[in-house]
């Protein structure tokens, strides 16, 4: 048992946590003061992150390696959610895209990219909230995009999954909300995280400014939570963008469009 003099640590399960914004909640909580739950496929960097954290900051870091877009992966971290210790933050991050249009790519790839951006952030939050529910305490956050703000990127089911989440998470907010527990969704622009280069991404010609760094996406993020905000849009370009993009004609945002990852039948 803990004594009020020495409350027990905070907990947060992170996915996707080996790189990219998942390491740098990862860093920025520990930091914080607290203990982890790391997710993500690669076992390996995981536990280095996991000793380098304990040594740096002194917090418990516990490491699951499990691939999201399956069903055992799920499974694996839903019981964890449901286990003590309580986790009172989740952080799903893990996500990916893909490097050609929809007509070209693979059908059982574009099922293994929604498993993964939409049935495990669906899966994960349920399982979250019910625990969270019984303490009327605990925080979801969900990292989706602002390609999910109207954005019809030629062929890609990418914005439409990061569409989903961006909405899900607004309206599960507003639910919970009178129940003690906060959802809130995160949606960075380009950040440098290494995800378009491990999706094969040419992203050459996204001009310098556009870019964030995966450290201010988390610290902007956090700050919005305090704020009581339901969507987060790190950088004020990037609020500005949206702000655009929500009262655009939806045909001007068809014209402007472009899918980086090259042209149908070019």
């Amino acid at each position: 048992m803990t004594d009020a003099s020495h409350p027990a640590p905070r907990r947060a399960l992170i996915t996707g946590a080996s790189l990219g914004i998942g390491e740098a909640f990862a860093r920025r909580l520990a930091a914080d003061g607290w203990d982890l739950v790391l997710v993500a496929r690669d076992a390996g960097r995981l536990d280095a992150t996991a000793a380098e954290l304990t040594g740096r900051h002194g917090r418990r870091v516990e490491t699951i390696s499990a691939d999201l877009s399956t069903d055992d992966g799920c499974a694996t971290v839903e019981r964890r959610l449901a286990a003590d210790p309580p986790i009172e933050l989740l952080v799903n991050n893990a996500g990916i895209s893909l490097n050609t249009p929809f007509v070209r790519s693979a059908v059982q790839d574009e099922a293994r990219l929604l498993r993964l951006n939409v049935l495990a952030v669906l899966r994960l939050t349920h399982a979250a909230l019910e625990p969270m529910i019984e303490r009327a305490s605990g925080t979801v956050i969900n990292v989706s995009s602002v390609a999910g703000f109207g954005v019809p990127m030629p062929g890609s089911t990418y914005s439409a999954s990061k569409a989903w989440v961006t909405n899900f998470s607004e309206s599960i907010a507003l639910s919970v909300a009178p129940l003690g527990v906060r959802v809130m969704a995160l949606c960075p622009g380009y950040t440098r995280t290494g995800y378009h280069e491990r999706a094969g991404i040419d992203m050459s010609r996204t001009p310098r400014w556009m870019w964030l760094r995966a450290d201010e996406v988390v610290d902007e993020g956090l700050r919005d939570l305090r704020k009581g905000k339901l969507v987060s849009v790190p950088s004020w370009k990037y609020k500005l963008a949206v702000a655009g993009l929500r009262h655009a004609p939806r045909r001007l945002l068809r014209g402007v469009s472009r899918d980086n990852r090259g042209r149908v039948g070019g």
